[in-house]
């Protein structure tokens, strides 16, 4: 069964805000078995409301609107509608009275822009009676037409609440079993994955899509059924294929973040992390905070930026900095080391850089990055040179030193 998103408004049409509602909406109605034909994004014009509209009747099974339903003079949708399905706009009763009773809270005016609210296409039905909420369900040709609010709290409560119970009801049987699960790779190339993939020659239903998400790649592997039809035995089946082939590759899916997988490791060996940073600026520390609990395995870190702070908070010598410079093995040793030490960690990572885009030179050029992972009995130190502007060298280097620790985490565990 498939049906179109059309999204309405001069500031989605003009980028001043981005269109968050049309991929929430994709997502949550793939999930629930429906194929989306068309997602499109359209200003505020009645003529282009009204064209869009009739398009997508005489292509899909269902239609969802949104935006364009408030009760300002660009708010549009509702008279395009009215016109370009030849339905004449009449008052909702209930409705016009709950938004009058709220009214009478707030205001002594006897008319208010929010009445509009209530006045919906001949046939319409409102999909709640929330007088600060619009929304409606139309029938038109024997398709359900679901016009929601553009503001996008109350689009995603309707959505989940009203629109895909009732399509559920209207279509029964109709939708589609779906499988689904993103796989999170790190440090393996989006071509290289590829490759891999397709030596598996895996069967013809599983559907595979690729994702870039810098520095990461996402491969999402679906699997989709009609009624009457089991697709878990296939979907089972490919993920632990993938699973096997792409190996260590793969940190994590659906939910999970790099600093998330991570964290479960150190709390699973009863662990404790602590981090020092020079280029990266605390990001290991900020995306370590970002997973509730994170408390229970990190127990802080230090921003190092400059040498002083090196040599006061971390121990490293002057002589060190003055013989090999800030970025050097022998600095993130000694950062990771000194780390260690002040706060009595079971695992330390340090990393030390040059994030660009000046700094550089033809012995340690931008993109030039120590990291350095010390625990009680060793000292690991890799030395990279990524590519990308400040933001993605910093981004690349955080997450690459969390994976270092998943790796040394993993090893240990014998997985």
């Amino acid at each position: 069964m498939q049906g179109e998103i059309i999204a309405i408004g001069n500031e989605l049409t003009s980028g001043r805000i981005s269109n968050t509602t049309s991929g929430f909406a994709a997502r949550h109605l793939y999930e629930a078995g429906y194929e989306i034909y068309a997602i499109n994004t359209i200003g505020d014009s009645a003529a282009l409301i009204g064209e869009a509209l009739k398009r997508a009747i005489s292509r899909v099974d269902f239609v969802l609107v949104t935006g364009g339903l408030g009760s300002t003079d660009d708010d549009l949708t509702t008279e395009a509608v009215s016109k370009a399905l030849d339905r004449p706009t009449i008052p909702n009763l209930e409705l016009l009275s709950q938004i009058r009773n709220h009214l009478d809270t707030i205001s002594a005016s006897p008319l208010n822009p929010l009445e509009k609210l209530a006045w919906l296409p001949q046939g319409a039905e409102a999909l709640t009676l929330h007088s600060q909420m619009s929304g409606y369900q139309l029938i038109h040709d024997n398709k359900p037409i679901f016009f929601l609010p553009g503001v996008p709290y109350q689009m995603q409560m309707l959505l989940l609440e009203q629109v895909i119970p009732r399509l559920a009801t209207l279509n029964q049987g109709r939708q589609l079993t779906t499988c689904q699960r993103m796989y999170k790779i790190f440090g393996m190339a989006e071509a290289e994955i590829n490759r891999q993939i397709v030596k598996l020659a895996l069967n013809h239903n599983i559907h595979i899509g690729y994702y870039p998400v810098f520095p990461e790649v996402h491969l999402s592997l679906t699997v989709r059924a009609h009624k009457g039809s089991d697709p878990v035995p296939l979907f089972e089946a490919a993920c632990q294929t993938i699973e096997k082939n792409l190996g260590q590759a793969i940190y994590g899916s659906d939910n999970d973040s790099m600093a998330s997988v991570t964290g479960q490791l150190l709390h699973g060996a009863n662990l404790h992390l602590a981090t020092a940073e020079s280029c990266t600026g605390g990001l290991i520390g900020q995306l370590l905070t970002q997973v509730p609990g994170s408390s229970r395995y990190y127990l802080g870190g230090v921003i190092a930026y400059a040498d002083s702070m090196k040599t006061e908070y971390l121990d490293v010598s002057e002589e060190l900095l003055a013989n090999h410079g800030a970025v050097s093995r022998e600095v993130a040793e000694a950062m990771a080391d000194g780390m260690r030490t002040r706060c009595n960690a079971d695992i330390t990572l340090a990393v030390t850089g040059i994030a660009g885009p000046d700094g550089g030179t033809i012995e340690k050029p931008v993109g030039t990055v120590y990291i350095s992972l010390a625990t009680k009995i060793t000292i690991e130190t890799h030395h990279f040179h990524f590519a990308g502007n400040r933001q993605q060298i910093q981004e690349i280097t955080a997450k690459t030193a969390l994976d270092l620790a998943r790796h040394y985490l993993l090893q240990q565990d014998g997985i």
